[in-house]
């Protein structure tokens, strides 16, 4: 693994701080990452799954019908509301999980938010593979959105918490390693399943996710709590200082553990975060936890993650190819989230949200001007053409999985001081899921209306979030997240706001309340 490269790094540190990644690291993080493998694993299989003509048959038999009649539009052909239903319901569900999830984190710890989403989605999965109506896999998709609810609300926290700061970027990104491994695991054994003469071989795809999530169970009972949570539930200094020694590599842990001290203890004046990162002081915070997922799926990137055999079906590739052509994109994510690990912490945040978002404009014009030129309402897409698109489209994931895809959970986590760093966390999972859901109930409608504008619109989106990290995000590179507040005092826009004046009107504020409060007004 791409993170083992940084095991015997110098022990300078930045903020301050001592330390390495040490094989202690390392370890937990494998375990508590393997929470991605879940919620990629569960992206790539429904896609698949929903392009086998044994599982159409069997659950959504007017889509296949759709396919045979050489009437239906080509941009027509999966628009079935039921289908789509199928695919995005699994997201209500953990959007609504994720709210309870981060009173879980915040009260018994990110452990319990892994053990209770790893659980829930091993029952998800049985339910997936004995499914034998579609109310059974509409209960597998809820069940399975509760188990992600939790674990991608509690895994980046834990992440980030256990990481040293001057490597946080390259360990949190290994969540979104995570994510394309599983999604990449999912199209292989897609591929290999769909030659099953018998026609089940959709059973093997949905109960397989049990795998990774009985690893993350078991694996959850003997992982340690991070430093932060140990100090902020019971204050156990020593307890804390004895766990970054190890987690170090060193025993000159005593800036770090003064900063956790000191952050804990606001955490512990902070009884409502929900309501806390509505003030004035939170505001750049709680405007990226909200701006950064939403633009995230505004990107299109869930498009090639749970249709992209769909719609290499739909351009005329065969079901084989069609299911071997997202193992080829998923490859190139795969690389491309690795080379992100790398250069995270070297080049920062902010180059790769740029560098990235151009890439991904590109691409989705490129795509859009091919489909707007080639592909008609009936009839296939010639195959040079076709392979033109896949390559484009090759193109756009890896210009996403080293750039918005990790970003997406890592600046959130870093940027949030403890106070409300489940609430925030909560936010974004909670507002991933929101439009993953939106995106995956409109797509195949939009497709079937606005055919190849389709890919223009998803550009124009990409330009205007290009356009607001450029101007709005600081960078946060090596910077101890105990420290983070620093960077928003020196931004041209942010430090109006939580400047000294924001400051001063913030305690204006604060002592009004206080006055309301008081028995004696």
């Amino acid at each position: 693994m791409a993170i083992g490269a940084f095991v015997d790094a110098p022990a300078g540190c930045s903020g301050g701080y001592s330390g390495r990644v040490t094989p202690f690291v390392v370890l937990t993080c494998i375990v508590a990452g393997s929470g991605g493998i879940l919620f990629g694993y569960d992206l790539g299989i429904s896609g698949g799954v929903t392009s086998m003509d044994s599982f159409l048959k069997t659950f959504f038999p007017e889509v296949y019908r759709h396919k045979q009649d050489s009437n239906v539009s080509n941009y027509c052909q999966f628009d079935s509301e039921l289908l789509t239903v199928f695919t995005s319901s699994l997201y209500i569900a953990g959007l609504i999980a994720t709210l309870f999830a981060s009173f879980v984190t915040r009260r018994f710890g990110r452990r319990a938010s892994m053990l209770i989403g790893g659980t829930v989605f091993i029952a998800g999965s049985a339910f997936g593979g004995a499914a034998v109506n579609v109310p059974m896999l509409l209960l597998n998709r809820i069940l399975l959105g509760i188990g992600l609810g939790f674990t991608n609300q509690s895994i980046p926290l834990y992440l980030s918490e256990m990481a040293p700061p001057q490597y946080r970027g390259a360990i949190n990104n290994g969540f979104e390693l995570s994510i394309s491994i599983g999604i990449l695991i999912a199209n292989i054994l897609n591929y290999c399943v769909v030659k099953l003469a018998a026609g089940w071989g959709w059973r093997i795809s949905l109960s397989m996710a049990a795998v990774p999530a009985t690893f993350l169970t078991i694996g959850a009972i003997f992982l340690p709590e991070t430093p932060s949570f140990i100090i902020q539930r019971d204050g156990d200094t020593d307890k804390a200082r004895a766990l970054l020694q190890k987690l170090r590599g060193t025993t000159s842990v005593q800036n770090e553990l003064d900063d956790l001290v000191s952050a804990s203890n606001l955490s512990r004046a902070a009884r409502y975060p929900f309501r806390k990162i509505f003030k004035r002081k939170y505001r750049p915070q709680l405007a990226m936890v909200l701006l950064i997922p939403f633009f995230n799926q505004l990107t299109g990137i869930n498009v090639m993650n749970f249709y992209a055999p769909v719609m290499f079906r739909t351009i005329g590739l065969k079901e084989s190819a069609s299911l071997l052509s997202s193992v080829v994109t998923r490859l190139c994510a795969t690389f491309a989230n690795i080379i992100a690990m790398l250069v995270v912490d070297r080049f920062g945040r902010r180059k790769l949200f740029l560098v990235g978002g151009i890439q991904m404009i590109l691409s989705q014009l490129a795509v859009g001007a091919i489909l707007a030129a080639e592909f008609k309402d009936n009839g296939l897409m010639d195959k040079d053409y076709a392979f033109l698109v896949l390559i484009t489209m090759c193109v756009f994931v890896a210009g996403f999985a080293w750039s918005w895809g990790p970003l997406t959970f890592l600046v959130p986590t870093e940027i949030c001081p403890l106070e409300i760093r489940s609430a925030g966390q909560s936010i974004v999972v909670a507002v991933v899921f929101l439009m993953t859901f939106v995106i995956g109930q409109t797509f195949l409608a939009v497709l079937c209306r606005i055919k190849s504008g389709t890919f223009f619109l998803f550009a124009a989106w990409i330009c205007v979030m290009t356009l607001v990290v450029y101007l709005f995000l600081p960078e946060t590179k090596k910077l101890p997240m105990e420290q983070m507040e620093q960077v928003w005092r020196g931004h041209w826009f942010w430090k109006k706001i939580v400047g000294e004046e924001g400051d001063k009107e913030e305690e204006e504020k604060e002592r009004q309340e206080k006055k309301i409060d008081s028995p004696s007004s």
